[in-house]
C-alpha cells in the first residue's frame, strides 16, 4: 500500500496539467490560478505535501475533491457498488467458462473437443476486454436489438433491468480473464488423472463424471485458485476501460474523468482502494487453499 501509494501520488504531480488552471477555465488570469493554488495547497513543495497526505490516509482520510465539492470517500462509496457488482459478475463468468471448459478438454485429451476448447481460450486471453465490448455492443444492441448498449440499473429499482444492463459488460471482462484458468485447470487435471488414487477410484467402477468432479477438480483446483485470485487485479483494472465504454457509473469512470481534471485526492483515493482491494483478494486466496487442501491445516510448525 505504501508503495503504490507514493508511486501515485509522485506520477500524478510530475505528470502536466494544473488542476486550478482546469477548474478556472482558460479566461482566468495567473493571478486568479496562483490563488486557488494556494488555497487548494498545491504550491507547498511535495516534501510537505506527501507527509500530510500519507497522516491523512492513514486516519483513512482520503481528503476533498477539487470538482466534486464533497469528500472523496463519499465520492468512491457512491461508485463503488456498480464497480464490486461487475467485478462480482465478471468473475461468475469466468468461472462458469473455464472451468467446464478445463475439465472437458482434460477428458477430451488431444480430441477436437479438447483443441477447439482451448483454441478459444487463447482467443478469449488474447482479446481486448474493451474491443470485446464493442463487438458485444455491435452485436446484440444494434444489430439484434437484444440489450442495451449501455447505461446501469439499480438492482433494487429493477432487477431484470439490473441484469439486461449489466450482462454485456460483465461477459467482455469475464471471457478476457477465463482463458488462463481453463488452460490450467486443463493442465492441472492431466496430471491429477494419473494419480494412484484417481485409478483407484476407476478400479472401485465410479462413473468417470464423478470422479472428475469429486476427486480430480479439487486438487486440480489449487494451482488455478492462485492465477485466479491474481486475474481480480485484472479485472479492477479492466473495469476503468469496460466502465467508460458501457457508460456505468463505477469507480472506473470516476478516475477517467478525475484524470481528464486532474483531481489529485480522487485519483489517489481511488489508486488506495483499489491496491487495498487487491490485496484482500490475495488474502483470502491463501485463506481458500486451507479449505480446499486439507493437508495445509495439519502442517507442522
Amino acid at each position: 500500500m505504501l508503495v503504490v501509494g507514493s508511486i501515485t501520488f509522485l506520477l500524478i504531480h510530475v505528470t502536466p496539467g494544473d488542476p486550478a488552471a482546469v477548474m478556472l477555465g482558460s479566461e482566468a488570469t495567473p493571478a486568479q490560478v496562483a490563488r486557488l493554488r494556494q488555497q487548494l495547497g498545491l504550491n507547498d513543495p511535495l516534501l510537505v505535501q506527501y507527509p500530510n497526505w500519507l497522516l491523512d490516509v492513514v486516519r483513512l482520510d482520503f481528503g476533498e475533491s477539487f470538482f466534486l465539492d464533497r469528500p472523496v470517500r463519499a465520492a468512491i462509496r457512491d461508485r463503488v457498488v456498480p464497480t464490486l457488482q461487475l467485478t462480482v459478475y465478471a468473475s461468475l463468468v469466468a468461472l462458469a467458462i473455464s472451468i467446464p471448459a478445463g475439465i472437458i478438454a482434460a477428458l477430451k485429451r488431444n480430441s477436437l473437443i479438447d483443441r477447439t476448447l482451448m483454441l478459444l481460450a487463447l482467443a478469449g486471453s488474447a482479446i481486448a476486454d474493451f474491443f470485446l465490448g464493442i463487438l458485444l455492443i455491435l452485436l446484440f444492441a444494434v444489430t439484434l436489438r437484444w440489450l442495451p448498449s449501455g447505461g446501469y440499473i439499480p438492482i433494487l429499482d429493477d432487477p431484470i433491468g439490473h441484469v439486461r444492463s449489466m450482462l454485456l459488460p460483465s461477459l467482455a471482462l469475464g471471457v478476457s480473464i477465463a482463458g488462463l484458468p481453463a488452460r490450467l485447470i486443463r493442465s492441472t487435471m492431466l496430471d491429477v488423472l494419473h494419480e494412484d488414487y484417481i485409478r483407484t477410484a476407476y478400479a472401485k467402477g465410479l462413473a468417470p463424471a464423478t470422479i472428475a468432479t469429486t476427486h480430480a477438480l479439487r486438487n486440480a483446483l489449487l494451482p488455478a485458485v492462485t492465477v485466479f485470485g491474481a486475474t481480480i487485479g485484472d479485472l479492477l483494472g479492466g473495469a476503468i476501460v469496460v466502465e467508460t465504454v458501457f457508460s456505468l457509473p463505477g469507480m472506473g469512470q470516476l478516475v477517467v474523468n478525475s484524470i481528464d481534471r486532474r483531481d489529485f485526492p480522487v485519483i489517489q483515493g481511488v489508486v488506495m482502494v483499489s491496491a487495498a482491494a487487491y490485496l484482500l483478494v490475495n488474502l483470502l486466496t491463501d485463506v481458500l487453499y486451507l479449505y480446499l487442501d486439507p493437508r495445509l491445516r495439519h502442517v507442522r510448525r
